[in-house]
């Protein structure tokens, strides 16, 4: 087994679900998401990644993509219902989302979820080199640290989570919330997307596991102490800039525009169908602005993609049967013949039609009840080369904390979020350049490379793991 100085570690291994005509492995990039993240900066630096094929069963052995070597771990049905299905996203993500959905503790969840982390931690130790770095990804993999420290002590351990860290009220519900800090804890560096994620790990630190804590909510814990700090997660700015640019993803955004109507005004929102989207939330408002007269379907359309995602879950199902009854209700009601209020697509996009898509749109409209992040939001103020648009967004979002310019709304607040709405719409277009241009200004000095050189510094104290990244 080869050996790399620098190990990934992600519920899911960044591949498509098929092989390209020629056989090689062809990178999975949904919209945002981590794997369009990470892209840019393995794609061109040697690394192991770590994770999950997404079948059933025995891993195949895969070729490498590029630099960039594959350790699959397989998952069994069991472990794919507990772990992922179960644990994962059926308890922690709606917890870590300020319970927007209730979640659901099962303790056989919580020991197949256990497992399967000792399976990636193991993985990753057969594969890093000898004093080499791993960085593990996000709240499937919460217990691997600790478990890799076991193994590896010599190794330098990063996590990073990319979802939102929830109050110490809301942690405390979970039934096996020592052993989950515990084994977050056990990275030499973890990594949120906003300052106050890291500091209610510091107060639980304290409270659940008797640790003592600095004023920059640094963690010592049985004699080790363990860094915590933001480092907002971004895109790769130039990739989404050369798509923006390339003549057919333009001539396709034009022909978008045409096949829509040629409306005066095109609202886009782009999300995985997930009860945290606040896409319900979104379809009232837009419902009640034509149903109050404010919005007429002859001159202005919205369109929603919602990328399938969760499928076994019966929430996810639950939501997708809502959505699409609403949608139904709304183009029934309001939609004429040739005029449909809302285009609705419950598909993924490749990377070239999601530019075409943002260059089409006048309005993009991301209104998370709440995220880490939210990529799309970056994506698309990269694709406006020419500074127009205007992007509504959640405060919510993480991306609100960078994006001070966009038209920052309470997607809870419906009445608030058909104002905004509006007033994003009628914006003058002198007052939108400016605001999209400081947005792209922050953007462009906040890319993809730059959070995770800043990450991998801080992770080791010397630039030597972010070294081989390029610019």
């Amino acid at each position: 087994m080869r050996q790399s100085s620098l190990v990934v570690v992600a519920n899911r291994l960044p591949l498509d679900d098929s092989a390209a005509p020629d056989g090689a492995c062809e990178w999975r990039r949904s919209p945002g998401g981590l794997a369009s993240a990470l892209h840019a900066i393995l794609q061109q630096t040697p690394a192991t990644w770590v994770g999950w094929g997404g079948g059933i069963g025995a891993a195949p052995a895969l070729p490498d993509i590029g630099s960039l070597r594959l350790r699959p771990v397989a998952l069994s049905e069991k472990e794919v219902r507990g772990y992922y299905e179960g644990f994962a996203n059926s308890t922690l993500w709606p917890l870590y989302h300020d319970a927007v959905e209730q979640p659901v503790f099962d303790r056989g969840w919580w020991e197949t979820y256990r497992d399967t982390n000792r399976r990636f931690a193991e993985a990753a130790a057969e594969v890093v080199e000898p004093g080499g770095a791993v960085w593990v990804q996000d709240y499937h993999l919460q217990l691997v640290p600790d478990l890799l420290r076991e193994l590896r002590p010599d190794v330098l351990i990063g996590f990073f989570l990319h979802v939102p860290f929830p109050p110490p009220e809301l942690f405390m519900q979970l039934p096996r919330r020592s052993e989950l800090l515990r084994g977050m804890l056990g990275a030499d560096l973890v990594g949120f997307q906003r300052p106050q994620a890291a500091h209610n790990v510091a107060q639980l630190a304290v409270k659940l596991l008797g640790a003592q804590v600095t004023a920059n909510d640094q963690i010592t814990l049985d004699g080790r102490t363990v860094r915590t700090g933001a480092f907002p997660v971004s895109i790769d700015v130039a990739e989404m800039q050369a798509l923006a640019a390339r003549p057919d993803v333009r001539d396709h955004a034009q022909q978008l525009r045409a096949d829509l109507g040629r409306p005066r005004r095109v609202l886009l929102s782009v999300d995985r169908l997930d009860y945290t989207k606040g896409i319900e939330h979104r379809l009232t408002a837009y419902s009640e602005l034509l149903r109050d007269g404010r919005v007429k379907v002859r001159d202005t359309v919205m369109v929603q993609v919602a990328v399938p995602s969760r499928e076994r879950v019966d929430s996810y199902r639950v939501l997708r049967d809502r959505i699409e009854g609403e949608v139904g209700r709304i183009n029934g009601e309001y939609g004429r013949v040739g005029e449909t209020a809302i285009h609705y697509l419950n598909q993924p996009f490749d990377r070239a039609d999601l530019a075409a898509l943002y260059q089409t749109a006048d309005v993009m409209v991301v209104t998370p009840l709440r995220d880490g992040m939210n990529l799309v939001a970056k994506e698309y103020v990269a694709a406006r080369a020419d500074a127009s648009g205007a992007l509504v967004l959640s405060e919510f979002a993480g991306a609100a904390a960078e994006f001070e310019d966009a038209f920052l709304v309470n997607p809870h607040d419906v009445d608030g979020l058909k104002d905004t709405l509006l007033l994003a719409m009628e914006a003058d277009p002198a007052n939108l350049a400016r605001r999209m241009a400081a947005m792209r200004d922050h953007l462009t000095r906040h890319d993809i490379v730059a959070w995770a050189r800043a990450y991998l510094t801080a992770l080791d104290g010397t630039g030597r793991v972010a070294a081989g990244l390029r610019r």
